[in-house]
């Protein structure tokens, strides 16, 4: 006789690759049901955008037709993002279960192209994305997720006044620039910096968030210490060129953040070659090669991935439309989905730990 207890001593070996422990002690097997040869029940991940979904839906159905007189194996595939767990004498932003920077040593290494595929990476796989731009005196992210012309509402709450997030892709978001004229700039001390991060995180409408991606600004200075000081962080994200110059600065950052107790889920390489238009099997190591593994390996932290330089990514982020949208069946969409999948995979892990 084939009944639940059965089907869960199968699944029990069955473990999930990135924690490592059995999926049925986690609690992702559920709702068996069982009609006649044919057995199905639901497979809860820990994020949607799990990188190694189908290895294990494969895994759970080979477990499973071991049994006698089993023929069909229905899996519905859902997620449960855990929450990031909370740190003494930081406060914890209602609503988000995990705020994820991601962060430059220096400027112009594509810091916020890959924050904002990132998090609409994460959107398309299904989760509830949201994304601070704490580049305060650089705000670049809504000319890049397509809100240029975006306009906050402000609510009245109990605690004060409530931003209403702007919303596209299925990222909701917040950001300096929509609440200064285009050419105006930014001349701010380190305390008014410190309130608007503040207010960014504490008095926005954001709803229930699975991510709230920070892209913040370059360096190691007022922005980040507000960041790690004021709330409990899940991991912090570097990203580098590989060019010795950015690598250096990249170095610095990442030190900083280990140094401050925010666990560094990896760095990411991006412009890690040139692929040219009208000769896409070629690519040209414009910034150098290998520098993203190098420091990898030394500083002893994942490399998450490295995004190759492509026109079309440049375009998409000119015109407000991601790569991972406009095009993912490039080279360079397909380096940031993986990118995002890993992020989340080394989130959860941190979770459960």
């Amino acid at each position: 006789m084939i009944d639940t207890q059965s089907i869960l001593d199968v699944l029990r070996p069955v473990q999930d690759p990135e924690l490592q422990k059995s999926l049925v002690e986690l609690n992702m097997i559920r709702d068996v049901q069982i009609k006649g040869s044919q057995v199905s029940f639901t497979l809860v991940l820990t994020t949607p955008a799990c990188p190694l979904r189908e290895f294990i839906v494969e895994d759970c159905q080979k477990a499973v037709k071991q049994l006698p007189g089993v023929e069909k194996v229905d899996v519905t595939v859902t997620a449960e993002t855990p929450k990031q767990k909370d740190v003494p004498d930081k406060q914890s932003v209602f609503g988000i279960k995990n705020i994820i920077a991601i962060s430059s040593g220096k400027g112009g290494v594509g810091k916020s192209t890959v924050a904002v595929n990132v998090a609409v990476a994460l959107a398309k796989a299904g989760a509830k994305v949201g994304l601070l731009d704490a580049d305060i005196y650089g705000p670049n992210a809504p000319t890049m997720l397509g809100l240029t012309d975006a306009e906050i509402k402000v609510q009245q709450g109990k605690a004060g006044d409530i931003l209403e997030p702007a919303f596209n892709y299925g990222v909701k978001m917040v950001s300096m620039g929509f609440l200064i004229n285009r050419d105006q700039p930014v001349i701010w001390r380190g305390p008014m910096l410190n309130g608007i991060i503040r207010q960014f995180l504490y008095q926005v409408s954001w709803g229930s968030l699975d991510y709230l991606i920070v892209d913040m600004p370059p360096g190691t200075g007022d922005a980040q210490l507000t960041l790690i000081q004021a709330v409990p962080i899940a991991g912090a994200v570097i990203v580098t060129t590989p060019q010795n110059v950015s690598l250096l600065d990249a170095r610095r950052g990442l030190k900083m953040f280990q140094q401050m107790g925010v666990n560094v889920l990896g760095i990411v390489e991006n412009m890690s070659y040139f692929i040219p238009p009208d000769l896409p099997d070629r690519n040209y190591d414009i910034f150098g090669s290998g520098g993203g593994q190098k420091a990898s390996q030394e500083l002893q932290v994942p490399l998450l991935g490295c995004v190759p330089l492509e026109i079309p990514l440049r375009i998409g982020g000119d015109q407000g439309i991601p790569i991972v949208i406009s095009d993912s069946e490039s080279a360079s969409a397909k380096a940031l989905t993986a990118i995002a999948q890993q992020i989340a995979a080394k989130v959860s892990i941190a979770a459960y730990a």
